[in-house]
């Protein structure tokens, strides 16, 4: 029971890691590799506002996701938007923006991690089973994420513009939706997404200028295991990853348990390519 505990800990996490990519990812079809930068760049953003300004927890997290949905915003306005429909050129502009971007965090806080103290250090105990509070936390906070994401995508105009693009780009263009700004204000706010979750991150790991690398990796393959484009699918993903990897652990060590979740990743793309949530075009 441990296990599935920290199971749903890790799942929480991989969907705040995971969210902004499968929206960037999926109606824009760009492969976003200064996403984890982003990550990075919420933690540092939480870092100065929480550690060194004793400013809330909560108020780093807002401005995290503020400060990575501007920097995203201006990659999409001066980069992205140039090399739509080239997507090699996409992605290794966005592999030199990443680069870019741990550069100029190493010139401003040096190279050395920073420590970000956890805002509720308390645990919870159920007979055997450990919870720590800031993870409890992580576990609410993810599925409070997800019903927002949900709400704004389907319960706003933003919401009915993006899906109608995500659906049918040409048709869109047509109805008179100006699909260049959906496409500014879509990697802007999967930006912020990616702030946000450097913001929760930062209380669990070394803030440091390489760390979203790691997370670059999770969040791809939650992305593409769950489905691409889709929120059941990525929070599906993140679950199936998050479980099996802490069940796997114990058997196999952290490792193995790595190995032998890339190998049912490859199984699961071999026979539903679409991962395990399709999302309908027409």
């Amino acid at each position: 029971m441990q296990q599935i505990a920290d199971g749903a800990s890790v799942a929480g996490i991989l969907v705040i890691v995971a969210l902004g990519l499968s929206i960037i990812f999926g109606v824009m079809k760009v492969i976003n590799m200064a996403h984890g930068e982003l990550i990075m760049i919420g933690a540092y953003t939480t870092y100065v506002v929480y550690t060194l300004n004793d400013l809330p927890f909560y108020v780093g997290m807002l401005a995290a996701f503020v400060v990575a949905a501007i920097v995203g915003f201006l990659m999409e306005t001066l980069v992205i938007k140039r090399l739509y429909g080239r997507p090699l050129e996409t992605l290794l502009a966005t592999w030199g923006i990443s680069i870019i971007l741990q550069q100029v965090i190493r010139m401003i806080f040096g190279p050395d991690g920073k420590t970000v103290i956890s805002p509720l250090a308390d645990k919870l105990e159920i007979g055997q089973i450990v919870i720590p509070h800031f993870r409890l936390f992580i576990i609410l906070f993810a599925i409070g994420l997800l019903i927002a994401t949900t709400f704004i995508l389907f319960k706003t105009k933003f919401g009915t513009q993006f899906r109608t693009v995500a659906q049918n780009r040409e048709m869109s263009e047509c109805l008179g939706i100006n699909t260049s700004r959906i496409d500014t204000y879509t990697f802007a706010f999967g930006a912020g997404l990616a702030g946000v979750a450097g913001a929760v991150l930062a209380p669990l790991k070394t803030v440091s200028p390489t760390m979203g690398l790691s997370y670059l990796v999770d969040a791809f393959m939650t992305v593409v295991l769950g489905g691409v484009g889709s929120l059941a699918g990525t929070a599906l993903g993140s679950g199936v990853i998050g479980e099996t990897s802490q069940l796997l652990t114990t058997i196999s060590g952290e490792t193995g348990a790595k190995i032998l979740v890339f190998l049912l990743i490859i199984l699961v793309i071999r026979f539903k390519p679409e991962g395990l949530f399709r999302m309908e075009r027409r």
